[in-house]
């Protein structure tokens, strides 16, 4: 797996990362890992709607409630 990115990065605590896997199938190319050893996998055009809503602001309200 290609490592992407790596989410907090600010501890050694195993922050949740992004990967992609160009040997996976389509629609399991893109892997995000958690700190608990979970993992979820998604295609590369559910990444591009996630990245959508986000930066319309989808996310903003639960940002604000944490």
């Amino acid at each position: 797996m290609r490592h992407i990115a790596t989410f907090c990065g600010q501890c050694n605590c195993g922050c949740p990362e992004l990967y992609l896997d160009d040997t996976a199938a389509p629609e399991r190319r893109v892997v995000v890992t958690d700190d608990f050893g979970q993992r979820i996998q998604m295609s590369v055009a559910q990444l591009a709607d996630l990245v959508a809503d986000v930066r319309r602001g989808v996310l903003d309200e639960v940002l604000a409630a944490g």
